[in-house]
Order: C-alpha cells, then structure tokens, then sequence
C-alpha cells in the first residue's frame, strides 16, 4: 500500500497544473511582444464621404498622439480612435506627412496615461529577419501575424513583408522580435485589387516615422 501511495505521488508531481502550458522559444517570443506591444495599438475608423475608412494605429504618447497612415484618413469628417481596453474617442486630425510617405497625426484626449510604442532603428534591418505585425483586418481588432523581412526597396525606401497586412492594417506596426517599431503598414499587392492578401506587403521605414513625429511641435497639440 505505501508503495502505491509513493507512485501516486510521484506521478501527481509530474502533472502539470490545470490551464499550464508549456511554450516553446518561438511562441514566448510572440507572446511576450504582443502582450507587451497591443496595448499600445488602436483602430481608426474615419467617416469619409462615401463611406468608412478603417485603419491602424500607435500610440507615441502616453497623452494620446497616435501614428497612423494618411490615406486612412484622407478626407474624414469624423475620426473614431477605439484602444485595446474598448474605450472609444473622438481624434483631432494633428499632422501629416508628405502623401509619398503616407504617415498621420493623431491626437485623442484620454481618461488615463496610455501605454506607448518604442521604435528600432530601420537602418539595421535585414531581409530575412522575423518581424510581428499587429493591426485590424477586416475589423478583427488587435491581431498578430508574422513573417520575414522579404525585401528592402532602396529606390522606394520600403521594406516588403510576408506577414500577413490587409485593409485595415494600415497605420500598424511592423515589429522586431524585441518589440520594436520598424515599420509602418502601407499597402498589400495583389491580383485582385488589394482585396486579399498573397504575402506581399509594403511598410515604411520607422526611422522616416520617427522624424516625422519629431517636425511636429507638441506644445500646440
């Protein structure tokens, strides 16, 4: 009897937990960034003329100044900025940035400090290198794609990613495995009129993002 209480212990204590999970490296990485990163991240959704615009954005201040792209919101009557608690704010329209680069400023007033991105240095990035992006497709709030770094277009000063972007990504973040802002989400290309994605996605470098928040005088905001 004492030995069959003995192996009963034994084999409770190689039981893990109710709801414990093991990951392996690759998935902590994943984890780790989107825990640390979405919370920083918000939709836009525009009012235009002839409808809604849905995009992407990040939050560069804890005081409500959000990066996002400019063809989200070109033209809108009303912008709509939602955070990843839910709570939804009406965004004054703050800067933008030459259409070839086809970055924004935001500017909502929120109830509490906000949790903010941190941006790498672009020039260090190299095709190969796994990267996270995070964005709304489609509506879906705050999802996670991954992929590679497939191609640095010098002449147009873009990387292309194999991670998944599709409308309403744009505005969101092409991150590095520390959770690094590289990349701003652009544009897909595709066959079918950027309906769907196929793995070929634009980002604009986050070194371009980074001196385009800097022209802008906060003390006027």
């Amino acid at each position: 009897m004492k030995k069959i209480l003995i192996a009963f212990a034994l084999l409770f204590s190689f039981i893990a937990p109710v709801g414990a999970q093991n990951y392996d490296q690759e998935e902590l990485i994943n984890i780790n960034v989107y825990e640390k990163i979405s919370p920083a991240i918000v939709s836009v959704e525009a009012q235009l003329s002839d409808g809604i615009s849905e995009g992407t954005g990040c939050i560069v201040s804890n005081n409500g100044l959000i990066l996002t792209g400019w063809h989200v919101i070109e033209g809108a009557k009303t912008i709509n900025v939602t955070t990843s608690n839910g709570h939804t704010y009406k965004a004054k329209f703050v800067a933008k940035m030459n259409d070839k680069r086809d970055l924004a400023l935001l500017k909502i007033t929120p109830e509490e400090d906000l949790k903010t991105v941190s941006f790498g240095d672009s020039e260090e990035v190299k095709v190969g290198q796994k990267v996270l992006s995070i964005g709304n497709p489609f509506g879906f709030s705050n999802t996670l794609t991954q992929g590679i770094i497939s191609r640095i277009d010098y002449v147009k000063n873009r990387f292309q990613t194999d991670a998944a972007i599709n409308p309403g990504c744009s505005g969101g973040p092409i991150l590095n495995t520390t959770g690094e802002v590289i990349g701003i989400s652009q544009s897909i290309y595709n066959p079918d009129h950027n309906i769907s994605n196929i793995g070929i996605g634009f980002a604009i470098p986050s070194n371009d993002a980074v001196k385009f928040i800097a022209t802008v005088d906060k003390s006027k905001i």
